[in-house]
């Protein structure tokens, strides 16, 4: 009988930092991504006088359980060549649910482009797990993928979010209004990074699954191709 791996390969995938490992959300880890995620994803005190009821309003609804499943079950539909998603859950290596790191792409195979959103628990911050989640996405689809370009963004008021773009090479790429709420309009910030400038980290990735992932998103001849097994991407950086 076929494994749910052998069904939908993307969930074989595994991305392994000196601190982390990220693999694709499986139904069983919704209940650890709300639990995360209850414990807020953003911090009120960052926010500018009057948002912080902003800064918290999703992690705070009522409907954040349902709303969450909802978003990773509509996520994983989204896994086609045109366009997908890939919803990463972070783990410490003891097995403590972290956070989420997503990366997707619309017309890979033209546009060479991703992009990534992220959130980590409060107790996981300021140890530079943040800066380290979203290198190991960059390292699998720079050097995995072929993908020459990585976009992001970030609320001008997330400095946080912003210095891990800045430390990682990212470069301003100009802004839009967000509508963070109902009602309420806010200002975000863009950022790009091209795959020439990429601050590489100073440790390797290792890899699991890249080829049957890649495949089955349409992308098997997107990048570098692994045996199905392990395999490790140099860092490089300082």
């Amino acid at each position: 009988m076929m494994s749910l791996d052998d069904i939908w390969p993307v969930l074989g995938l595994r991305l392994l930092t000196p601190a982390l490992e990220l693999r694709p959300l499986r139904d069983d880890d919704i209940p650890h991504y709300i639990e995360a995620a209850r414990g807020g994803l953003t911090d009120p005190a960052l926010a500018p006088a009057g948002h912080s009821a902003l800064a918290n309003a999703w992690d705070e609804s009522p409907q954040l359980a349902e709303n969450s499943a909802r978003w990773i079950w509509e996520s994983r539909l989204r896994a086609h060549p045109e366009a997908w998603t890939i919803m990463f859950g972070i783990w410490s290596h003891d097995g403590e649910f972290l956070g989420c790191q997503d990366i997707g792409a619309k017309d890979f195979p033209l546009l060479r482009t991703v992009a990534t959103g992220s959130w980590l628990r409060h107790s996981a911050r300021g140890r530079g797990l943040g800066a380290q989640m979203r290198a190991a996405v960059l390292l699998w689809a720079f050097d995995h993928l072929g993908a020459e370009v990585a976009e992001t963004s970030a609320y001008d008021w997330n400095e946080p979010s912003k210095r891990v773009s800045r430390s990682l090479g990212y470069v301003p790429n100009g802004e839009t209004r967000v509508l963070a709420r109902p009602g309420v309009v806010d200002r975000g910030l863009n950022f790009r990074l091209a795959r020439e400038d990429f601050k590489r980290p100073n440790w390797e990735l290792t890899v699991e699954g890249h080829k049957a992932a890649a495949a089955f998103l349409g992308l098997a001849n997107a990048g570098a191709q692994d045996d199905g097994g392990r395999e490790t991407t140099a860092g490089g950086g300082a």
